[in-house]
C-alpha cells in the first residue's frame, strides 16, 4: 500500500500532542494546535464543495496555514500548487492555465497585486490569515486528477512555457526520509528554519514537511527580507540545523560581521547546508573568519523532491562538491548523446522512488528530460570517489539568490523593445546571488537606447530577479559553422571576467 503524508503526519501530531511543533511570531505552537487548524481548514475545504484529485493554489508567504492546509487537502485527496506571485502576471495565467486549480488562497500583503488580476481571468479567490481561518471557498469546477498527487511546483520551461512538477505522497516522504538519514547531526527535537519560499521544493518538502515528519520542530519566518525577521527567529526559537540558498548565508554573515546581527547568533547551529545555487569559494573562508565553521553543500532539483545529494557532516565536506548521492538513488553518467559516457564525467542522470514520474499535463516536456524511469537532472558532473563536482549546466539556466531564470523568457521581453534585434541573456558571476542576468544587445540600425532604459524596460515586464542587472551592446555575436550564436562563448567570458 502507498504511503500517504496525512496519515504519517497525523500519526505523528496525535502521539505526542503537547510537543512543540512551529515558531511563528514569537511563540511556540503545539502538535495538538497544527492539529486542530488542520481540521478547522478541512471542514472549510468540505463545505466548499472541494473533492478529492481537485488542485488548490496557494500564493501567500511562508505562514502556518500552509502546513494545515497540506494536511486537510491530502485528507480529501486534494493537491496543493504554491505558486510564486513574483513571477510575473502572463507567466503566472499561463500557470493556472495549465494547473486548473479549484481556487486560489493569498494572504493580505499579496492579496493587491494579484486579487484583481485572478478575478478577471476567472479564478476564485479568497484571503486567508496566516493561522486561519480559511474562509468558505467558491470554486470553480475542474479537471479531476490522480489524488496520489501531494503537491505541484511550477516553474517556467526553458522554451517559456509553464512546467509543472508533480510529486506524489511517496516522492516526498521518500526523500523526507533519506535526507534524515543522510545529514548526520539531524536529530529528533531540532529545531530548522524554514525562510525559503514554500514554492520551491527545497523550501517546502525539507522545511515545513521534514520536521514534522521526523519529530523536529521548524521555526517559520515569512521571508528572508528584511532580515532582522530570520536573525530574531534563529536567535528567540534557537534553531539549531538551517538549510538555505548561498545569498541567506551571505547576509546572515555579513550582518555578523557588521554587527547589526550578535556574533553568537549561529553558536548553536549545528549545521549549515547551502543548495538551490552554487556556493562562492568566497563564502566558506567568510564563514571560517567569522563565525569559526563552514558551510558544507548539498544538491537537488524540485524533480527530485528535491534532495540527490548531501554532504553527511562538517567531517566529509570536500570542498567544491555536494557531496555524495543519497541512499535509494541510482546514478549514471552519459553524454550529451545519451550514450554511456566514458570515464568518470558526464551528464547526470538518476532514477529512484524520490524522482518525478514526469511533467504535469507535459508528455513532450517529459520525452525531453527522461528515458522510461532515468531523469536527466541537466548538470554535467564529475563523480570523484562517490562525491559530486557539479562542472556546468547543460541547460542554459541562470540561477540568481536559488530562483531560477530561463534566458529565453527574458530575452522574449527584450525582444519587444522596439531598439532591440537581437539579446542573448547569460549568467555572470555574483558574490551574494551567486549570479546575475547580463545581457547581450545588437540594436536595430539607427535605434538609439540606453542600457539604463533597457533595465527600466525589463522591470516592468519580469519579476525582479529575472531582470539583467548588466546590459552590454554588441556590434556583432559569436557564431557558430552553422551561423548559431554560441551562448556558451558569452557565458565563458563572464566567468572569466568573474
Amino acid at each position: 500500500m502507498s504511503v500517504r503524508l496525512e496519515e504519517v503526519i497525523g500519526a505523528k501530531l496525535a502521539k505526542n500532542p503537547d510537543d512543540r511543533c512551529f515558531w511563528w511570531n514569537g511563540q511556540w505552537y503545539t502538535k495538538s494546535d497544527l492539529l486542530i487548524l488542520a481540521d478547522e481548514c478541512e471542514v472549510r475545504l468540505r463545505a466548499s464543495g472541494f473533492t478529492k484529485g481537485q488542485r488548490l493554489v496557494v500564493m501567500m508567504p511562508n505562514c502556518p496555514i500552509i502546513i494545515a492546509l497540506s494536511l486537510a487537502l491530502w485528507r480529501i485527496g486534494g493537491t496543493i500548487s504554491p505558486l510564486n506571485v513574483k513571477s510575473g502576471l502572463p507567466s503566472l495565467l499561463a500557470t493556472l492555465r495549465l494547473i486548473e486549480p479549484f481556487a486560489v488562497v493569498t494572504s493580505d500583503s499579496i492579496r493587491s497585486e494579484v486579487d484583481d488580476f485572478l478575478r478577471e481571468h476567472g479564478f476564485k479567490c479568497v484571503t486567508a490569515a496566516p493561522m486561519g481561518p480559511l474562509p468558505i471557498l467558491e470554486g470553480n469546477v475542474s479537471a479531476i486528477e490522480t489524488p496520489e498527487l501531494a503537491v505541484i511546483f511550477a516553474t517556467s520551461g526553458t522554451t517559456g512555457l509553464p512546467k509543472a512538477v508533480p510529486l506524489t505522497h511517496g516522492n516526498i516522504y521518500d526523500n523526507c526520509s533519506v535526507m534524515w538519514e543522510a545529514l548526520r547531526p539531524l536529530a529528533p527535537g531540532d529545531v530548522i528554519l524554514d525562510v525559503l519560499p514554500n514554492f520551491h521544493a527545497f523550501g517546502y518538502t525539507l522545511k515545513m514537511i521534514m520536521p514534522i515528519v521526523q519529530d523536529a520542530a521548524t521555526a517559520i519566518v515569512p521571508g528572508f527580507m528584511p532580515p532582522q525577521q530570520t536573525v530574531s527567529a534563529i536567535r528567540d526559537a534557537e534553531v539549531s540545523i538551517i538549510l538555505a540558498v548561498p545569498a541567506v548565508f551571505s547576509y546572515l554573515l555579513s550582518g555578523i560581521e557588521r554587527g547589526s546581527a550578535p556574533k553568537d547568533l549561529l553558536d548553536k547551529v549545528k549545521i549549515m547546508v547551502a543548495g538551490g545555487d552554487r556556493l562562492p569559494s568566497t563564502l566558506h573562508e567568510t564563514a571560517k573568519r567569522v563565525i569559526g565553521k563552514d558551510i558544507v553543500e548539498g544538491y537537488g532539483l524540485t524533480e527530485t523532491s528535491p534532495c540527490l545529494a548531501m554532504t553527511r557532516s562538517y567531517e566529509e565536506y570536500r570542498p567544491g562538491t555536494v557531496g555524495t548521492v543519497v541512499t535509494g538513488y541510482e546514478w549514471q553518467l552519459r553524454a550529451e548523446n545519451g550514450l554511456p559516457a566514458e570515464g568518470d564525467e558526464g551528464v547526470l542522470w538518476v532514477r529512484g522512488p524520490s524522482v518525478t514520474s514526469g511533467y504535469f499535463r507535459s508528455p513532450e516536456m517529459t520525452a525531453e528530460r527522461f528515458d522510461g524511469s532515468w531523469f536527466n537532472t541537466g548538470d554535467y558532473v564529475r563523480v570523484e570517489d562517490g562525491y559530486v563536482r557539479i562542472l556546468d549546466r547543460v541547460t542554459d539556466i541562470i540561477i540568481v539568490g536559488g530562483f531560477n531564470v530561463y534566458p529565453q523568457e527574458v530575452e522574449l521581453a527584450l525582444h519587444s523593445h522596439p531598439a532591440v534585434k537581437t539579446a542573448i541573456v547569460v549568467g555572470m558571476p555574483h558574490p551574494v546571488s551567486g549570479e546575475i542576468a547580463k545581457a547581450f544587445i545588437l540594436k536595430n540600425d539607427g535605434a538609439e537606447v540606453s542600457g539604463r532604459e533597457i533595465i527600466k524596460y525589463c522591470k516592468s515586464r519580469l519579476a525582479h530577479f529575472k531582470v539583467p542587472r548588466k546590459v552590454e551592446f554588441v556590434d556583432e555575436f559569436p557564431l557558430s559553422g552553422t551561423g548559431k550564436i554560441l551562448r556558451r562563448v558569452l557565458r565563458e567570458k563572464e566567468r572569466g571576467a568573474g
